[in-house]
């Protein structure tokens, strides 16, 4: 039976850059797609009133995306504002106030973690947490330890049916891609294991830097900021078996068991480093050891993957922005035509972004009577992009009670398992040069007969390279 839906929408932090950047242009798009009809209540310490409070809106729209004038309007109709400190319980008495005849609403915790335990405290002494749902952000503490805590902050006032922990990453139509080929297509499931493939690439790349954001990736670094989060799930998505039955909890078993079998990282198996230049960014610390590039070997000891390494690299500064996956498969056993060079293999790959591609990669005889091939791209699917917006996909189905996009308790810590013995200066930082794929030492985690797959501007791949 559907869980109930949330029947209003109250979130904390409505004047900061999340808000403005990504839940105002969700809340129009919801909008629009009349998905959205109940109280909107924006929680925040800034002096302001509703009216200010939707001029902010406005230029938040303005600037992403545009302003569609009739969602709009049911939009600022809709939405209310509670001027308060966090830490003050008349705020949560006029937020219960204003949730009125509200039963069950959703509250979006927009606001540091280091802020998560007062505002939760707070719902609860405020009666705002009775049979309401609870949506935070990542980072989902900053390791092992600081996310079990987190959690035990969380379920001791809502029960973890009720608590999604978002990564909008997630949300995004091409990573649901990769669960929907997947199952989706018979042909995949004899060769998607360790006997047919011969190893797993992931790489996010951005050309830009830390954008005037020095202070936050001192304290986070690649490896915190889409490692352990991001590509770890994108990891778990290509790795996880097939769910028995359809539902929630299906899907997110089976990625646990993924994360569980996934091997603790050894520093061995990690190259991190750091762009020129990164020092010089405003609230760097001059002698800086955090990573804005790492690159690593994961290991999965199930039945499936055993002996398969997935190879991850993230970084800073590269040469393109673009996020890829190449799955390689192993060479025929038998060259009956002509020798292999380094790289010529059959493979999958899919683009998550900037654009959304699946394609084949597969060996074509060359024309002429020599018995000679050339490797060829047979592209499967291809759109522009994001058809929804990943935010609005996720709040939607938050308010619907639909966990499916969002990780559990235990997934998080499990993740996080994976990258403790990794994280702060447990390996050495390698300096390289902007516009380049990072230190050269990161060549060694693709060692013997692999190499990096370096995505390109466009999407297309030269597979002429040796």
């Amino acid at each position: 039976m559907p869980a109930p839906a949330s029947d209003a929408f109250v979130f904390f932090g409505a004047t900061g850059d999340l808000a403005y950047k990504q839940i105002f242009p969700a809340l129009q798009a919801l909008m629009r797609r009349d998905r959205l009809d109940l109280p909107i209540i924006g929680v925040a310490k800034s002096g302001w009133n509703v009216d200010q409070l939707k001029a902010r809106a406005r230029d938040s729209l303005q600037e992403h995306g545009g302003v569609d004038a009739d969602a709009f309007a049911k939009l600022s109709a809709r939405l209310r504002y509670i001027d308060g400190d966090y830490g003050d319980r008349a705020t949560y008495e006029r937020l219960r106030d204003a949730l009125g005849h509200a039963a069950r609403p959703l509250h979006y915790l927009a606001i540091p973690p280091s802020m998560f335990a007062t505002v939760v405290d707070g719902l609860s002494k405020g009666g705002c947490a009775t049979d309401a749902r609870v949506v935070v952000e990542k980072p989902f503490g900053r390791d092992l330890a600081s996310a079990q805590s987190l959690n035990r902050t969380l379920t001791g006032i809502f029960p973890e049916a009720a608590i999604f922990r978002i990564d909008h990453y997630l949300g995004k139509e091409p990573v649901e891609n990769l669960l929907y080929f997947r199952f989706a297509n018979a042909f995949l499931e004899p060769i998607w294991n360790g006997h047919h493939v011969a190893r797993v690439q992931i790489t996010m790349a951005e050309s830009f830097g830390v954008q005037g954001r020095g202070r936050f990736y001192e304290e986070v670094g690649a490896i915190r900021d889409v490692v352990q989060n991001h590509l770890l799930q994108v990891a778990s998505l290509l790795a996880m078996e097939a769910p028995v039955g359809h539902g929630t909890d299906r899907i997110r078993q089976e990625k646990l068991r993924v994360f569980v079998a996934m091997r603790p990282l050894a520093v061995e198996e990690v190259v991190r480093g750091q762009f020129h230049g990164y020092r010089g960014e405003k609230g760097v610390a001059l002698d800086s050891q955090v990573e804005t590039f790492a690159a690593l070997r994961l290991h999965i000891d199930n039945g499936r993957w055993a002996g398969v390494p997935f190879e991850i690299r993230a970084g800073k500064r590269l040469p393109v922005t673009a996020t890829e996956v190449t799955v390689e498969l192993k060479r025929p056993p038998h060259a009956v035509f002509d020798s292999f060079r380094l790289g010529e293999s059959n493979y999958f790959r899919f683009r998550l972004s900037p654009e959304v591609l699946i394609s084949a990669g597969a060996r074509i005889k060359v024309p002429g009577e020599a018995m000679v091939g050339e490797d060829a791209e047979l592209v499967l699917h291809r759109h522009p992009g994001d058809e929804m917006l990943p935010y609005e996909r996720l709040l939607g189905d938050a308010m619907h009670g639909d966990a499916t996009l969002f990780a559990g308790a235990d997934a998080v810590e499990a993740a996080w398992r994976v990258v403790d013995p990794i994280l702060g200066n447990a390996t050495p930082v390698t300096a390289y040069e902007p516009n380049t794929w990072g230190p050269a030492e990161a060549e060694r985690i693709v060692a013997g007969e692999g190499r990096w797959h370096d995505p390109t501007p466009q999407g297309v791949r030269d597979e002429t390279a040796g």
